[in-house]
């Protein structure tokens, strides 16, 4: 029997799961082809979603109409709001998450779509025909027809696991990797190369005791991920904990190095920089006689703890006498051990804006087989080769998110410029407009856009006016407002600032950096009567307001390069003014304007007066 879809997409992890609900809400008859399909959305690491900027891409991937942000608020166990001590373009949602209902709930949301189907098998084989993705193979023998095919391989691409000295094949623990497409895709012209991550042992949370350690309680009033009132916040939580290595945990560690496939070789990926394994921080920073190490709960009914912080492939005697010397851990029994994998992926230079490649039409890649690491950055990537597998297929232009309107577009405009030697991650710093990419405003800068694509409901659309109203609403009264002394000065002296001798607009007392617009709810019913996201936008439009126009106009200067457009056609060996970085640089990448050359690593301001010149301008 032949099987045809418009849209296949291989993997069921983080990308695959938004690939496949993007297309196939849009429209677009979709496969979803697993090796396993007790694993679709499987929290391979770490059992939580967000962080610094990675919540930010949490809130745009909803704010597009995409489900990470609604699964993560149905199965979270803790939220918190990250860096609250700094500016609100630092501003980050975490939620702790129960991995075993995080992965039932994304099936369950597939399941309810009518236009995926669901196929157990692995893909052998990528095929292609006249230039554009035809057809997968399988283990088992069949050929599956798509017009469009969305490659989302994780770390099961050649995948091999090493604990010491043993090393074996394996996508992730117990599961087998994936042979073939790498050996394919070389065929094809595709550059590969090899990366490796890392995971810490998991710990029976019974034989911890955890007086000895530091409680971490999610917030009092805890935030949620998804604008659409389809959730709601946590009424209850679970702590997690804190504690910290020692010079004892490091001396044992170091006793295993010599057997360890990071520093004998047995390792030829490069880790995460910023994500490092317990050994290589103890190597790297040797300074330091402690590692913060937190201790986190993988569900609502499981005793199974995750140790943040201890991620390592030393040998099995080796991670069990260390952790043990780790304060609370001293009766500490293993479930599992931690391990590193390694595992192929495709310099990211090799793809369109889109995320399609440039070699095959129709074949589009998303998640770590583009060098990235972390559920968000794999996750907004499905999300948009899903949408731009459709719109290709309906002959309809590609939906590309520009620096200045999301994280997911800074992230995709570094990988496609500059690759990557090491596993990409998201930090607030890659974007150079972060006050206007905030995670409060992800809904007024993309979900008008998701709904014209149709991918965010039209009930969106209806709950973004509904809150832009009311922060208007609160906006209009902090101006017009007029503070009278013996209304405000008791609350100005509780906070250490200056006390007014007449009438002053409310706003203006906004504006002091030791006030916060919550601290006059007390004073004015109008205030405490709204609910804390409208208070807390309105108080950063307010306090922000001159960087926030300041930012605005910059991105107007940087949009006018971004149409200036670059024929596919140049063959820049020619232009002999560019320096020979630019012109190999320029040749490889092929970029489509003026503003993406410029962001190319090797292309300097000099070279881009050049293609100025060129064009005309």
């Amino acid at each position: 029997m032949k099987k045809e879809y418009d849209v296949i997409v291989i993997g069921a992890g983080h990308a695959g799961c938004e690939a496949a609900h993007a297309a196939a809400t849009m429209g677009s008859k979709v496969i979803l082809i697993t090796m396993n399909m007790e694993t679709i959305a499987k929290m391979s690491c770490n059992p939580a979603m967000g962080g610094v900027a990675k919540g930010q891409i949490i809130r745009e991937i909803d704010a597009l109409g995409g489900m990470s942000g609604i699964v993560t608020d149905k199965t979270m166990l803790q939220f918190r709001m990250l860096n609250r001590s700094k500016g609100a373009a630092m501003y980050s949602p975490r939620a702790q998450s129960d991995r075993m209902r995080f992965s039932e709930e994304w099936r369950l949301e597939l399941e309810r779509n009518p236009n995926i189907d669901f196929m157990q098998d692995n893909v052998v084989s990528i095929i292609e025909k006249n230039g554009r993705a035809n057809s997968v193979k399988t283990g088992m023998g069949y050929e599956v027809f798509g017009k469009s095919i969305v490659v989302t391989s994780g770390t099961f691409l050649n995948g091999l696991i090493h604990i010491g000295t043993k090393n074996f094949g394996g996508g992730r623990m117990a599961e087998a990797n994936s042979v073939g497409i790498t050996e394919d895709l070389v065929r094809l012209g595709f550059q590969a190369g090899r990366m490796k991550t890392g995971t810490p042992p998991r710990i029976d949370g019974r034989s911890l005791d955890y007086t000895l350690m530091e409680r971490q309680d999610g917030d009092v009033d805890p935030g949620k991920f998804s604008f659409s009132n389809s959730t709601k916040p946590l009424e209850q939580q679970l702590p997690c904990y804190i504690t910290y290595t020692n010079e004892n945990v490091h001396e044992i560690l170091r006793e295993g190095f010599d057997r360890s496939p990071m520093f004998n070789g047995s390792i030829s990926g490069l880790g995460p920089r910023y994500c490092p394994s317990i050994e290589d921080k103890i190597n790297r920073f040797a300074e330091r006689d402690r590692h913060q190490i937190f201790v986190e709960p993988e569900g609502w009914k499981t005793i199974e703890m995750y140790i943040n912080g201890f991620s390592t492939s030393l040998p099995e005697d080796i991670q069990e006498k260390a952790i043990r010397q780790i304060p609370g851990f001293k009766q500490a029994k293993i479930f599992r051990p931690g391990y590193a994998i390694e595992y192929d992926f495709f310099q990211p230079t090799q793809l369109k804006p889109s995320l399609e490649t440039k070699l095959i039409d129709n074949l589009y890649f998303a998640g770590q087989i583009n060098g990235t690491t972390g559920y968000e950055e794999a996750a907004c990537q499905g999300l948009m080769a899903g949408i731009n597998a459709h719109l290709k297929i309906n002959n309809k232009e590609e939906f590309v998110l520009k620096r200045s309107d999301a994280y997911i577009g800074v992230l995709i405009d570094d990988l496609i410029n500059k690759g990557t030697e090491e596993p990409y991650r998201m930090f607030t710093s890659r974007a150079e407009f972060r006050i206007l990419l905030r995670q409060d405003n992800a809904d007024e800068r993309l979900t008008h856009l998701g709904n014209a694509i149709g991918l965010a409901k039209d009930t969106r659309i209806h709950t973004l006016e509904e809150k832009a109203n009311k922060v208007r609403g609160l906006i209009q009264y902090i101006r017009n407002h007029s503070c009278e002394p013996n209304e405000v000065n008791g609350l100005l002296m509780t906070k250490g600032t200056n006390t007014i001798e007449q009438k002053v607009k409310l706003d203006k007392l906004v504006l002091r950096p030791q006030i916060e617009l919550e601290d006059f709810d007390p004073v004015y019913e109008r205030i405490s009567n709204e609910e804390y996201e409208i208070k807390e936008e309105a108080q950063i439009l307010i306090k922000y307001e001159s960087y926030i126009e300041k930012e605005k106009q910059l991105v107007e200067k940087v949009l006018k390069l971004e149409h200036l457009k670059l024929s596919s056609d140049i063959d820049y060996s020619l232009l002999k003014t560019l320096s020979l970085e630019s012109r190999e640089k320029l040749n490889k990448i092929k970029p489509e304007n003026i503003g993406q050359a410029s962001r190319i690593s090797g292309v300097s301001p000099s070279d881009i007066s050049v293609l100025l010149v060129h064009l005309g301008r």
